[in-house]
Protein backbone atom coordinates (compact mmCIF):
# COMPACT_ATOMS: atom_id res chain seq x y z
CA UNK A 1 0.00 0.00 0.00
CA UNK A 2 1.17 3.32 -1.34
CA UNK A 3 1.94 5.70 1.60
CA UNK A 4 2.44 9.49 1.33
CA UNK A 5 3.48 11.41 4.39
CA UNK A 6 4.41 15.71 4.26
CA UNK A 7 6.76 17.18 6.35
CA UNK A 8 8.19 20.37 6.86
CA UNK A 9 8.05 23.55 9.63
CA UNK A 10 4.40 24.90 10.20
CA UNK A 11 4.91 28.26 10.64
CA UNK A 12 6.85 30.16 8.13
CA UNK A 13 7.58 34.32 8.00
CA UNK A 14 6.11 36.54 5.33
CA UNK A 15 8.69 36.78 2.63
CA UNK A 16 10.39 33.53 3.60
CA UNK A 17 10.26 30.33 1.34
CA UNK A 18 8.04 28.08 2.13
CA UNK A 19 9.76 24.24 1.77
CA UNK A 20 7.47 20.78 2.47
CA UNK A 21 8.84 17.61 1.55
CA UNK A 22 7.15 14.26 0.64
CA UNK A 23 8.26 10.74 1.80
CA UNK A 24 7.00 7.87 -0.29
CA UNK A 25 5.99 4.80 1.11
CA UNK A 26 5.24 1.52 0.11
CA UNK A 27 6.12 1.65 -3.75
CA UNK A 28 8.82 3.53 -5.67
CA UNK A 29 8.73 7.08 -6.75
CA UNK A 30 10.06 5.98 -10.16
CA UNK A 31 7.29 3.19 -11.32
CA UNK A 32 4.60 3.38 -8.69
CA UNK A 33 2.72 6.78 -10.61
CA UNK A 34 3.36 9.28 -13.27
CA UNK A 35 2.66 12.66 -11.91
CA UNK A 36 3.16 13.35 -8.16
CA UNK A 37 1.53 17.05 -6.86
CA UNK A 38 0.91 19.03 -4.78
CA UNK A 39 -2.29 20.41 -3.53
CA UNK A 40 -3.29 22.98 -0.92
CA UNK A 41 -6.48 23.83 1.22
CA UNK A 42 -6.47 27.25 2.68
CA UNK A 43 -8.98 28.21 5.83
CA UNK A 44 -12.59 28.15 4.85
CA UNK A 45 -11.69 27.55 0.95
CA UNK A 46 -11.38 24.61 -1.49
CA UNK A 47 -8.96 22.40 -2.98
CA UNK A 48 -5.82 24.26 -4.63
CA UNK A 49 -3.47 22.50 -7.24
CA UNK A 50 -0.25 24.12 -6.93
CA UNK A 51 1.51 21.55 -9.20
CA UNK A 52 2.87 18.41 -10.51
CA UNK A 53 6.41 16.15 -10.81
CA UNK A 54 6.02 13.82 -13.62
CA UNK A 55 8.50 10.86 -14.39
CA UNK A 56 11.67 12.22 -16.55
CA UNK A 57 11.14 15.77 -14.04
CA UNK A 58 8.61 17.23 -15.97
CA UNK A 59 7.04 19.97 -14.20
CA UNK A 60 3.55 21.82 -14.13
CA UNK A 61 2.72 24.39 -12.22
CA UNK A 62 -0.59 26.46 -11.21
CA UNK A 63 0.03 30.00 -12.82
CA UNK A 64 -2.39 31.20 -9.68
CA UNK A 65 1.31 31.07 -7.65
CA UNK A 66 2.53 33.75 -10.02
CA UNK A 67 5.76 31.67 -10.55
CA UNK A 68 6.68 31.18 -6.84
CA UNK A 69 6.56 27.65 -7.30
CA UNK A 70 9.18 24.76 -7.45
CA UNK A 71 9.06 21.23 -7.35
CA UNK A 72 11.88 18.71 -7.09
CA UNK A 73 12.88 14.74 -6.45
CA UNK A 74 15.21 13.37 -5.11
CA UNK A 75 14.65 9.67 -5.96
CA UNK A 76 17.33 8.05 -4.08
CA UNK A 77 15.19 9.31 -0.77
CA UNK A 78 11.99 8.54 -2.48
CA UNK A 79 10.55 12.19 -2.10
CA UNK A 80 9.61 15.05 -4.17
CA UNK A 81 9.80 18.56 -2.61
CA UNK A 82 7.70 21.65 -2.75
CA UNK A 83 9.14 24.99 -2.66
CA UNK A 84 7.00 28.46 -2.61
CA UNK A 85 8.66 31.54 -2.29
CA UNK A 86 8.23 35.17 -0.84
CA UNK A 87 5.55 33.62 0.95
CA UNK A 88 2.58 36.28 2.60
CA UNK A 89 -0.34 34.91 4.85
CA UNK A 90 -2.67 33.92 2.24
CA UNK A 91 -0.22 31.08 1.69
CA UNK A 92 -1.56 29.53 5.25
CA UNK A 93 -3.27 26.38 4.27
CA UNK A 94 -3.19 22.36 4.76
CA UNK A 95 -0.70 21.22 2.13
CA UNK A 96 -1.00 17.74 0.38
CA UNK A 97 0.99 15.77 -2.01
CA UNK A 98 -0.38 12.95 -3.79
CA UNK A 99 0.19 10.45 -6.49
CA UNK A 100 -2.79 10.27 -9.69
CA UNK A 101 -3.74 6.71 -8.54
CA UNK A 102 -5.45 8.34 -5.39
CA UNK A 103 -3.18 8.36 -2.60
CA UNK A 104 -2.78 11.54 -0.63
CA UNK A 105 -0.55 12.06 2.81
CA UNK A 106 -2.88 12.90 5.63
CA UNK A 107 -1.56 17.08 4.99
CA UNK A 108 0.60 19.56 6.87
CA UNK A 109 -0.74 22.63 8.29
CA UNK A 110 1.78 25.35 6.65
CA UNK A 111 0.71 28.95 8.76
CA UNK A 112 2.46 32.39 7.52
CA UNK A 113 3.23 34.55 10.36
CA UNK A 114 5.65 37.16 11.72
Amino acid sequence: QVQLQESGPGLVKPSQTLSLTCTVSGGSITTNSYYWSWIRQPPGKGLEWMGAIANGDRTYYSPSQRGRTSISRDTSKNQFTLQLSSVTPEDTAVYYCADDLGHWGKGTLVTVSS
